[in-house]
């Protein structure tokens, strides 16, 4: 067979999908909701973010790191978070980063009300070395661009 025929072949193929998709109230989308940076278009233009650091007080920070690691999946599950990373600073263990993305300084607040969040913000006294450190910031371009 040959390349134009293989890509003749192709044509007919991928016409035959997309008919069976139309046919069968399916969608078929090619890359945009697959791959690297699927997830941006769901970040507004204006989303509040944060970027807050924690540093664990000399001999806590194996304790803070197992206060802190159950709040990636709580947050996570919160419908109202776009993203949410907690980063550790390799060469200073014990130095966390957060970045959290919410559509609104609303959605923060109500996610820094949760009650998870305020027991972990309890513990910080005896585990943090100054609590956190918040800064709040604004996406300057989203919807993927």
């Amino acid at each position: 067979m040959t390349g134009q025929s293989r890509r003749g072949v192709v044509i007919v193929l991928l016409a035959a999908l997309a008919s069976y998709a139309a046919a069968n109230g399916k969608v078929i989308s090619a890359t945009a909701q697959e791959g690297p940076g699927r997830g941006y278009s769901q970040i507004a233009e204006g989303a509040y973010s944060i970027v807050a650091e924690v540093r664990a007080k000399p001999g806590k920070a194996a304790e803070l790191r197992a206060a802190t690691l159950p709040l990636v999946e709580l947050v996570r599950s919160d419908p109202k978070n776009l993203a949410y990373f907690l980063q550790e600073n390799r060469a200073a263990p014990g130095h966390f980063i957060f970045y959290e993305i919410f559509a609104n300084e609303a959605d923060f607040e109500a996610h820094n009300a949760m009650p998870y969040v305020q027991e972990w913000f309890a513990r910080l006294p005896e585990l943090a070395d100054g609590g956190v450190r918040v800064m709040r910031m604004e996406i300057l371009s989203g919807a993927g661009k």
